[in-house]
This record gives C-alpha cells, structure tokens and sequence, in this order.
C-alpha cells in the first residue's frame, strides 16, 4: 500500500496531485459564491492572514524572536498605499509601484524596530515590539494635526483599486486570483529561505545564540534581516489590504490583529510553513463558521438572544485554541527541529 502511493516510483502521482491543487483552487471562488459573495471575500482575508502569517514565522518560528507588534508592519503599508493611491495627497501612482515601496517602507521599520532590541529576548522582547505596535497605530491616530496627513480616526477613503494594463479589479474574484499568485510567491521565497544558509542560520540563532556566534554566524546583521524580511511581507499584505478595502483607518490595526497573527503562527507549527498556512486558514474560517452556525442553533434552542452570538463564538474560539495547546503544544504540523527540541525538554 505505502509502495503504491510512493510518488518515487511513480512520479506522474505527483503531477495529478498538483493538477488536481491547481484546479480546485482555480474553481474555488466560482464554488464559494454559489453559496455567497461574502465567502469569496472571506478566502481573500484568509489568504492576506497566510501572508501575514509567513511573514511573522520568519521572525517567529525561524529566528526565534518573539514579535507581538507585527500589525503594525501591515498597518504602515496599508497607509502609504492609502496615501500614494486616493485623493488625501492627490496622488494616484499605479499599484505595481506602489506595493514595493510600502514594502521597502516596512522593512525600514523594521530595521528600527530590530536595531535597538537585538540583545532583548523573551517576554522583554514581546514586550517592546508591543509597544511599538501600539505607537504605530496611535501615531497614525493623531497624524492629522497641524498638517492633516492620515485623517486621524476618520480614515483614508476612496483608495484607488488595482489595475493592470487597463484592466481593473473590482470583485472579490479578481482579487483572489492576485492575491493566489501573490501568495504562492511568497511562499516559493519562504521554502527558498528555509534551506538556505540565512534559513538555517537563523535557526542556530533560534536554538542558542551564543553558540551560533561562537560558530561564525553574524548574529546582529542575521536578526536585522529576519525582521526587514518578515516586516517586507506585513507591508505587501497592508497594501493589498488597502485596494481591497478602498478604506482603511486605525481601527483596522488593533492589538487583537497582532495576537490573531501569532495564534496562526503558533496553532500552525512555528518554523514549518504548511504549518503556518494551515493555521491561518483554520482561524481565518473557523470563526466564520462558527458565526454561521452558532447563531441559528442558539435562536432554535433559546428563541431570544441571551448570549450575543459573538460572545459564544470567541468562547468556543479560545476553547479550541486551550485544547490544541494542551494536546499539541508543538502546533498541528510542528517542524522536526522544533518537535524534537519539546520533546528533549519533556525529557
């Protein structure tokens, strides 16, 4: 049986498994609108939270640095897109350049963010990159006054969408399949890095830092780059965020988004990258159907609302997330490396 779907021995298997990913994923959204439009929107939060989610584990799950402030990369591309393609500047630059720029701009924060913490680690560290996300979103807050750049609390609205070669994206649709081609790159850098020497360096760093610079690894300028790296990805998804949306405001960068991403990171498997996928889908959907079946269920057994459907939601939500850490502390599909460092301390 093992031998028969060995795709060693036979490898067409592989190309029909890959066929049959690539079709179901290009039939999806035509599938999720027949039961509504609203879960076609909700595939393309999900896949934002995967690149959200990568990103983070770069930081996270590779070099082992704790960052509860991640929203706040995805907030600053969010808003140089907003600034560079809507009326607030009168500026309408074309998506192609504007997505690399709020990238490059997020791993600049990056790199401010990293420099003045590289021998922090631990709850300290967590600790800073909290507070950091938290300014970001409160500097963006009262950036209106005197010279009124962000709109304060009121937003940045009619943010232009994307459009390529007179083409323009104006439904969930076409939106998927961008976003699908974007994600797909993101994770074919991400395996890249995995198995390269910067990947696995950072994963010395992860496991003891002052062996690794005992070995050579340029520890300071490696830790840099895996937050300009994962900020990088936080600023592409911001931007993407913000064509979807056509409105963004502070209140989209809360400090429950930051804890959302890690959750991903965590529940998935820090440091393997299907891990991390899956964990962004489950707690991007979950939730949503939770929210689709709770509600019905509780009006059937109890007529008047006594609990707000949310509320029970949540309950349930953090319910799963206490088993999963109870039951697999390692994550639903930990990496090798990280499963057999938990069991030696188990040991």
């Amino acid at each position: 049986m093992i031998q028969y779907f060995d795709t060693r021995n036979k490898p067409w298997l592989a190309w029909v498994g890959i066929f049959l990913i690539a079709f179901s994923l290009a039939v999806l959204p035509f599938a999720l609108a027949q039961v509504g439009t609203s879960w076609v929107r909700i595939t393309n939060y999900a896949i934002l939270y995967i690149l959200l989610a990568l990103g983070l584990n770069i930081v996270v799950g590779f070099a082992g640095l704790l960052d509860l402030g991640y929203i706040a990369f995805y907030a600053v591309g969010a808003y140089v897109y907003a600034l560079l393609a809507s009326p607030q500047l009168g500026l309408h630059l074309p998506f192609w350049v504007i997505l690399p720029i709020g990238a490059a701009v997020a791993a600049l924060f990056g790199v401010l963010l990293g420099a003045p913490t590289l021998k922090l680690r631990g709850d300290y560290l967590a600790i800073v990159t909290l507070g950091f996300g938290e300014i970001i979103r409160i500097f963006l807050n009262n950036l209106s006054r005197p010279v009124n750049i962000t709109n304060g609390p009121q937003g940045i609205a009619g943010i232009d969408p994307f459009v390529l070669g007179g083409f323009r994206f104006d439904s969930p649709i076409q939106y998927y399949y961008l976003l699908l081609a974007v994600a797909l790159g993101v994770i074919l850098v991400n395996l890249r890095l995995q198995n390269s020497r910067v990947g696995r360096a950072w994963e010395a760093i992860r496991e003891d830092e002052i062996a690794a610079r005992a070995m050579g690894i340029d520890t300071r300028n490696l830790k840099l780059l895996a937050f300009a790296m994962g900020a990088s990805f936080g600023g592409l998804a911001g931007g993407m965020f913000s064509a979807i949306q056509a409105f963004i405001s502070p209140e989209s960068f809360v400090l429950v988004e930051s804890i959302m991403v890690v959750s991903m990171v965590v529940l998935g498997g820090m440091g393997n990258i299907w891990g991390v996928i899956l964990g962004a889908l489950l707690l991007s959907f979950v939730p949503e159907i939770l929210r689709w079946t709770v509600t019905p269920v509780q009006e059937a057994l109890f007529g008047r609302m006594l609990i707000e459907p949310e509320v029970i939601r949540m309950l349930l939500f953090g319910l799963a997330l206490v088993l999963v850490m109870l039951y697999r502390p390692a994550g639903l599909l930990p990496s090798a490396v990280r499963k057999r460092e938990l069991e030696e301390r188990a040991a």
